[in-house]
């Protein structure tokens, strides 16, 4: 149960960060729980294997080479996504900041709420 929570918490935070950013557009709030559960599904199909091959630079940039996979698999969500577009470097760069941001502040508050 608590996992639903913080899945459509997440959604959420990506509604509400496609409002604050611009270049980043998402058609409603049920987009934006598609977008929630295509990114979650591409990190835990994925993200593995990325960090994996990129333990040298996750390890040399003391772990800010992961903000450049979550990014990647970010602008591959909007790639997959009609409803969800991301117009630029910039915006996906500060979108990848406030998604990393957000998700430790959503797990964190509901693992001490509902945990």
């Amino acid at each position: 149960m608590t996992w639903l929570i913080a899945f459509f918490l997440k959604a959420l935070v990506i509604f509400f960060i496609a409002r604050a950013v611009p270049g980043v557009r998402v058609s409603s709030y049920g987009a934006a729980v598609g977008v929630a559960a295509v990114y979650a599904l591409l990190s835990m199909l994925l993200k593995w294997l990325l960090v994996i091959l990129s333990l040298p630079l996750i390890l040399v940039t003391f772990g800010l080479f992961l903000f450049v996979l979550n990014g990647f698999l970010l602008w591959l969500t909007d790639k997959l996504i009609d409803s969800f577009e991301i117009k630029n470097f910039p915006a996906l760069a500060v979108t990848t900041v406030l998604m990393t941001l957000g998700n430790v502040i959503v797990e964190s508050f509901v693992g001490r709420v509902f945990g």
